[in-house]
């Protein structure tokens, strides 16, 4: 595959629906919802569509049969990507590439779901279903039993390594809250303080409350197509330029670099590389941000700051509005933003590079990286998009 057909596609719509505490709809309601905005967005009816990529949640009841809901027949292209907050950027690399090689015109990717219940507490959306059983029963007695407790893991040896502090992880969500609080979609727009996540209560030692992501009932989509079709169309495009994945599914593996190094480390740059860029022409940076230690990671991984060092970087301010060369997580992302998974930082790398961020739009639009992180630190998916066609 020539890179002149790697790159071959755009993103020509956009949809997202209400998100946050939505009750009294279903993911699939929602996934409906989003694919029928996304297609009004780029000036399409969804009988147009002949490809439809569905990324679930943790509700079970979104599937291909959406496609049924949707009234769309005859598709060339019908998957559900499952490889958890690494699904959206895939799903969107394959959609890219389907369109290259011929196989679909027209590709709705979808994120939805709806795991917040009226009267219940977030969190327990995310309790385990089952006990464990077996070996991963002592696992899970030692107190390693929910996603929280691994994430605290890994960000306990990394400060153990090098020195990395729960103040420093409080600079990330301080950032991304400032970048929330321009943004009329967030959930929590309230600014914060560094005496505000160091207050709030300890969910897994050393991860606080405001480390940790929010839970959002809702669905968005994007659709994929042609550059030269996306070029014709409502809006204005949004250029795959690069995309690429990593699955290093590590921690329990002897010499494990379990918190050291993700995924991230190959995916980014071959991202970049696909997209004939380096790290330098990246001017905003949409990262998946489950907990304030994936971001750190991540922009160490991707080579935005030396290893170890991405507290420092926090700490020192580049993640602030205007601190930085490379802006990051504008819209607040899944901290202080919406939580659709690997959708949230896809969403606003679109609006970015539309240019249609108001308060928060960025300058420095043409060239955004796009991370998607799965399980816990088990995928990772990146994707380069512009504003501006390959040349």
């Amino acid at each position: 595959m020539t890179g002149e057909t790697k790159r071959n596609a755009a993103i020509a719509g956009l949809g997202i629906t209400d998100v946050g505490k939505v009750y009294g709809r279903t993911a699939r309601d929602f996934a409906a919802d989003a694919v029928r905005r996304a297609c009004d967005d780029a000036g399409l009816l969804t009988s147009e569509l002949d490809g439809l990529l569905v990324t679930p949640g943790l509700n079970d009841d979104l599937n291909a049969s959406l496609a049924e809901d949707l009234g769309v027949r005859d598709l060339k292209l019908l998957n559900v990507s499952r490889s958890d907050g690494s699904s959206v950027c895939a799903a969107i690399a394959y959609a890219s590439m389907a369109i290259s090689a011929g196989l679909a015109n027209t590709i709705a990717c979808v994120f939805a779901d709806a795991p917040l219940r009226r009267g219940h507490r977030a969190g327990a959306a995310y309790a385990p279903r089952e006990s464990p059983r077996g070996f991963d029963s002592l696992v899970a007695e030692a107190g390693l039993a929910n996603v929280h407790a691994q994430y605290a893991l890994a960000t306990r040896r990394h400060m153990e390594t090098f020195g990395t502090t729960s103040e420093q992880l409080g600079a990330i969500a301080v950032a991304q809250r400032a970048w929330a609080s321009r943004n009329p979609l967030a959930q929590m727009r309230e600014p914060i303080r560094l005496v505000d996540h160091q207050s709030s209560r300890l969910v897994a030692d050393p991860l606080r409350l405001l480390d940790c992501c929010l839970v959002s009932n809702g669905g968005v989509a994007v659709v994929v197509t042609s550059a030269s079709r996306a070029a014709a169309l409502a809006q204005p495009p949004v250029y795959i330029l690069g995309f690429a994945q990593s699955h290093p599914v590590h921690e329990d593996a002897k010499g494990s670099r379990f918190g050291i190094v993700s995924g991230a480390a190959e995916s980014g740059p071959a991202a970049l590389h696909m997209a004939g860029a380096d790290i330098e022409d990246v001017g905003i940076a949409e990262i998946y941000d489950c907990f304030t230690f994936a971001v750190l990671l991540t922009l160490e991984d991707y080579g935005f700051c030396p290893r170890g060092e991405g507290g420092l970087y926090a700490e020192e301010g580049h993640l602030m509005p205007g601190g930085g060369r490379t802006a990051v997580n504008t819209g607040g992302g899944q901290l202080s933003g919406y939580y659709m998974w690997g959708m949230t930082p896809v969403s606003e790398a679109v609006i970015q590079a539309r240019g249609v961020g108001g308060d928060r739009q960025v300058d420095h639009n043409e060239l955004i990286m796009v991370s998607g992180n799965g399980g816990v630190l088990h995928h990772h998916s990146t994707l380069v998009l512009s504003p501006r066609a390959p040349s």
